[in-house]
């Protein structure tokens, strides 16, 4: 008899308070929606690093006959046979730092730099000789690129030594900062929600408060007169986390799988699977449920001082 007094008071603060009562059901879908997008960016930049953090090479480029004329680091002439057996023997000795060494050539820098760049000007005025010999250094830890500048940078045959990691650092960087833009709409959303929940929660409240003063002189528990207020507000938000639920499905099949496409036409990002936002999708439901139960529960306390 309880519950189906409780159920039913449910039932008429919800239609009573209706317009409140769907802008606090939006208002938690965008919010929350936003969360999950946030949870799944931060998923998905960390997933990138991984792929291209792992591809990263630090390249050891060597001076040549045209850099030993214009560049004040090959000053002391283009590299030496002796040189590069140096560099070579000091890279096989980091063995803590250095997972595998690749040698290109003149001529295999020339190839590559054809097979990127032949339709540019610039391509058909390059010769074999103009282009830089370099060791291509696989590391163990992408972080460690200052162990071999520091050993290489300034020293006899060697041009500059270059990270791959930099280029791709200014990318996450920028995700980064989307992501954490998403993350304060995501809080201004929120707050925006838990006003309404309680502002929704206090209307209902003195809507009813006849009935509720009624139930206080009756010898009713605090928590049996607070309980349907707060179911109210709590299925509000279980719907709004449903719908959000809802939005992150739905983009996730149109803007990656279907739609935009972007799996296939992004083919070089490796895209956050479906496991990713499924998981995501019960601490979605359970902050639906359980931020507008507290936030209702609080408010009552003093409005009602029961």
């Amino acid at each position: 008899m309880r519950a189906q007094f409780v159920l039913s008071e449910i039932g008429v603060g919800l239609r009573r308070n209706l317009t409140m009562t769907f802008a606090v059901i939006v208002s938690v879908a965008l919010s929350l929606a936003l969360f999950g997008g946030s949870l799944l960016m931060s998923d998905q930049v960390t997933q990138m690093k991984g792929y291209w953090y792992d591809k990263v090479n630090v390249s050891i480029f060597l001076c040549n006959k045209s850099d030993a004329e214009s560049d004040p680091n090959c000053s002391k002439g283009a590299v030496t046979d002796e040189q590069k057996k140096q560099i070579l023997t000091d890279l096989d000795k980091m063995t803590t730092v250095v997972q595998k060494v690749t040698y290109e050539s003149q001529d295999e820098a020339y190839k590559h730099y054809k097979q990127q760049f032949g339709d540019s000007p610039l391509a058909s005025s390059l010769t074999p000789d103009q282009m830089q010999e370099s060791y291509r250094i696989k590391l163990k830890n992408p972080e460690q690129y200052q162990v071999i500048a520091s050993a290489f940078n300034g020293r006899d045959g060697v041009q500059s030594v270059q990270d791959q990691k930099g280029i791709l650092d200014n990318l996450f960087g920028l995700l980064n900062g989307m992501n954490w833009a998403a993350r304060a709409v995501m809080a201004m959303m929120l707050v925006v929600a838990l006003m309404l929940i309680v502002n929704t929660v206090r209307v209902s409240a003195f809507s009813r408060r006849r009935e509720t003063g009624i139930m206080r002189l009756v010898g009713a528990s605090g928590f049996y007169i607070q309980a349907p207020f707060i179911m109210e507000a709590a299925v509000a938000g279980l719907i709004g986390g449903t719908l959000a639920c809802g939005f992150l499905l739905v983009a996730r099949y149109f803007i990656i799988d279907h739609g935009l496409d972007l799996s296939h036409k992004l083919n070089l990002i490796n895209f956050i699977g479906w496991d990713a936002v499924l998981t995501k999708l019960p601490l979605i439901l359970a902050t639906s449920l359980v931020m507008p139960a507290l936030a209702a529960f609080f408010a009552l306390r003093k409005y009602l001082k029961v």
